[in-house]
């Protein structure tokens, strides 16, 4: 047997003292973090899994769509929304399948879709569904319902097309005056964005193309007004 002299003896009584009393402290945060590691590692895992499976109902969704499938389409969006609710392609789903709808005339289901994404997205999908859902209540004469979506924040993205939308709603409304302010707050967004692309490097000779067609139908609008330049 080992034999110790009185200085480690203390010592070993002070390890056995302190083990003693928070041992099972110890033993138990150890065990949390390794429950915490293998949660995170396997809800990693369990993403990229749930991802590759969304993407795969998604590309059922795309096929349905061009071959005009209306029962697989309803199956496979309805799916994304019911498994992967939680996932970018739910809210891409729910975007394409509600316009395939609208194609086909149906467009009280595709607002049931594209309202889905406004209330459960959350990035610039959001905005996007909002847009197209303004654009099915004006086609409806519903145009306090059609404000009601184009009012809150705005990704300066998304700024311009808003501001164009709401004047429009307006002008349906007769509300020219109200309208020509909107076109022009319009325009000034879309500047704002084009100097923040330019600044930061993301505008490219596509993009940059299509605003200058963007500003010219906006600057048609507000001329039809009586807007000046």
């Amino acid at each position: 047997m080992a034999t110790y002299d009185l200085e480690e003896q203390e010592q070993l009584a002070e390890i056995k003292a302190w083990w003693k009393a928070y041992g099972n402290l110890v033993v138990n945060a150890l065990t949390v973090a390794a429950v915490v590691v293998i949660a995170w590692q396997s809800w990693n895992w369990y993403q990229r899994s749930q991802s590759a499976q969304a993407s795969m109902v998604y590309d059922v969704l795309q096929k349905a769509v061009y071959e005009k499938d209306a029962q697989r389409i309803t199956a496979a969006s309805g799916e994304l929304l019911e498994k992967f609710g939680g996932s970018d392609y739910a809210a891409l789903g729910a975007l394409t399948a509600a316009k395939a709808m609208v194609d086909a005339g149906d467009g009280k289901t595709a607002k049931l879709k594209l309202l889905w994404v406004v209330e459960h997205s959350k990035h610039e999908l959001r905005e996007l569904a909002r847009l197209r859902l303004v654009a099915l209540l004006f086609d409806e004469k519903a145009y306090d319902e059609a404000l009601k979506q184009l009012n809150g924040k705005v990704s300066p993205t998304f700024a311009a097309r808003f501001a164009e939308s709401r004047g429009d709603v307006l002008i349906a409304q007769g509300k020219r005056a109200e309208a020509a302010t909107v076109y022009q707050a319009a325009l000034s967004d879309l500047e704002s964005a084009d100097k923040a692309g330019a600044e930061s490097g993301a505008a490219n000779g596509l993009q940059a193309q299509s605003n200058v067609i963007y500003r010219d139908l906006l600057q048609q609008k507000l001329d039809s007004l009586g807007g000046s330049k």
